[in-house]
């Protein structure tokens, strides 16, 4: 007799606190004391099919109904309380979003007029103070009752977008305020015009595009006030600013990366990458995307902190990002640069769940992520430009050069079927007791490794990055 799970717990209630000798020998039933027989099977309850305790049917069905009843009476119960909650909640969640999109709209508007010049800067300032209010005067985000879900990532991202608006706001008012004051305190006839050759007519107004103070002003300004920091050693200037500004015009007009669809074919053939093969060029500009944009800079940081992702969950991220940039790169053949904006709001969603089930998501990390969001916007920008300004295909022979520096034996790669080869010699010799039930079979490894690795799931990918690399 199949005793479901849910009646567990109410048989085990029932049992006898002192069963009889004849309870245990499993000639009664210990739930009604009837001796087993003929009409009348003994059914075990454990602990084994040999040792414990015995039920008769007839008991134990009437058991079961009763625990089936109270379960589908508790189930109803919690669906009420579930919809009761969820009607008090979604009131709350509605007006809270209208609170902060209402305030979102209104750091946009004061960024856009801290940039408009025919908008009194007094008028900026005081802005910026209102808007400051009604910033600060936006409730702290509700948290919904446990029947709705733990977490409400809407309502996060919202207020994400909040923060990253008033940071730009107060930028923009920063810049404008600061330049307004300078420009103020000159004189009728500045000195600044003759240091910055300002041409003939100059009002004595400036912005951030008129004044370059250099890289040690800063550190003679603070000096005047007492504070003493060690300057940086200085980098060598880049040539753009070496070039007389005629020469920059030229460079201005010219594409990106000249000469990349005659020259990068070798290159990348040198590293075994056939350029002259769609599908091989497809792949490693994929991984290149994926390194550029989202491995390397911000996300160290962010796998090194304590709270941070480890090396298996990084690797299952990274696999399936691929997968995606692969897509996006595909589309943008036909729909243009812009299909690539696919790739950007997974490779930056700070409240998605990481591949290969794992539950790490960006925004449960303690290192800021703000950086790491905008440089994988501002480099898949570039990937933008260069094909709008140059070509789809002058693009992926950008990206596939990265990915043959920065990650050959990557997954995508030509050398990934050798990685794989490696991994699993590593593997056949090492004691495989501890590690996880997917490793078990090397066959179904070396599938899972060439076809989705990120199938095998992180616990596996990160017990296999501690013996052998991995990419």
């Amino acid at each position: 007799m199949h005793i479901p799970a849910y009646a567990h717990a109410m048989i085990r209630a029932t049992l006898p606190g002192m069963p009889t000798s004849r309870h245990v020998e499993g000639k009664d039933c210990c739930l009604c004391d009837e001796s087993f027989g003929e009409d009348l099977a003994a059914i075990p309850l454990g602990p084994t099919p040999t040792s414990g305790l015995f039920g008769c049917r007839p008991c134990l069905t009437r058991l079961v109904t009763r625990a089936r009843r109270t379960r589908d009476a508790a189930l109803q119960r919690d669906a009420e309380q579930t919809r009761v909650e969820s009607a008090a909640w979604l009131p709350l969640r509605e007006a809270h979003l209208a609170r902060l999109d209402g305030v979102r709209e209104a750091v946009e508007a004061v960024t856009e007029l801290a940039q408009d010049e025919s908008v009194e800067a007094r008028q900026v300032a005081w802005l910026l103070i209102s808007l400051e209010s009604a910033y600060t005067w936006v409730p702290e985000t509700p948290e919904p009752p446990a029947s709705v879900g733990s977490e409400d990532p809407e309502l996060k991202d919202t207020r994400f977008r909040l923060d990253l608006g008033m940071i730009a706001a107060r930028e923009a008012v920063a810049e404008r305020l600061a330049y307004h004051l300078i420009n103020e305190a000159q004189p009728e006839a500045p000195e600044m015009c003759e240091e910055l050759e300002c041409p003939e007519g100059c009002t004595g107004r400036h912005d951030s595009s008129h004044i370059d103070c250099g890289p040690d002003a800063v550190y003679e300004d603070l000096a005047e006030h007492g504070i003493t920091v060690e300057q940086p050693e200085h980098e060598p200037l880049p040539s753009r600013l070496m070039d007389p500004p005629e020469e920059n015009e030229a460079k201005a007009e010219r594409p990106p990366f000249p000469g990349m669809e005659e020259q990068a074919p070798a290159v990348l053939k040198h590293f075994g990458v056939d350029a002259d093969d769609a599908d091989v060029l497809l792949s490693a500009a994929a991984v290149g995307l994926v390194v550029d944009t989202w491995r390397e800079g911000p996300l160290d940081a962010i796998h090194a902190a304590a709270d941070g992702p480890g090396d298996g969950e990084i690797f299952a991220q990274s696999v399936d990002l691929y997968r995606r940039a692969r897509c996006a790169l595909t589309a943008a053949r036909e729909d243009g640069p812009e299909a690539l904006l696919a790739f950007v709001a997974v490779a930056s969603d700070v409240d998605l769940p990481w591949a290969g089930g794992s539950s790490f998501a960006l925004r449960t990390v303690s290192e800021p992520v703000a950086e790491f969001v905008q440089q994988v916007d501002d480099r898949v920008w570039f990937t933008a430009k260069v094909m709008r300004e140059q070509s789809w295909r002058a693009a992926l022979l950008h990206r596939a050069l990265s990915a043959t520096v920065k990650a050959s034996a990557h997954f995508g790669m030509p050398r990934w079927p050798t990685t794989v080869a490696s991994v699993l010699e590593r593997l056949a010799e090492l004691d495989r007791s501890t590690a996880p039930e997917a490793l078990a079979d090397l066959a179904s490894v070396e599938t899972a490794l060439l076809e989705a690795p990120d199938r095998l799931g992180v616990d596996a990918l990160d017990w296999i990055t501690r013996h052998t690399p991995l990419g």
